[in-house]
């Protein structure tokens, strides 16, 4: 019974998201874009890292 209760959850706020991001979420510009395309590997990069770090101790 709790196992139904928290996929409730999840699909209720999952839902909640894509609603509310269609209603409310403007697109990106291309500026914004390029942006984030250079900062996004660097930062799995170091999440990758500080997860194995982690692991190891």
């Amino acid at each position: 019974m709790t196992l139904i209760i928290i996929l409730a959850g999840v699909f209720l706020s999952v839902f909640l998201m894509v609603t509310l991001g269609e209603k409310f979420g403007k697109p990106m510009t291309d500026e914004q874009q390029a942006k984030y395309s250079k900062i996004i590997p660097i930062l799995v990069f170091v999440l990758i890292i500080a997860a194995i770090i982690r692991a190891m101790l």
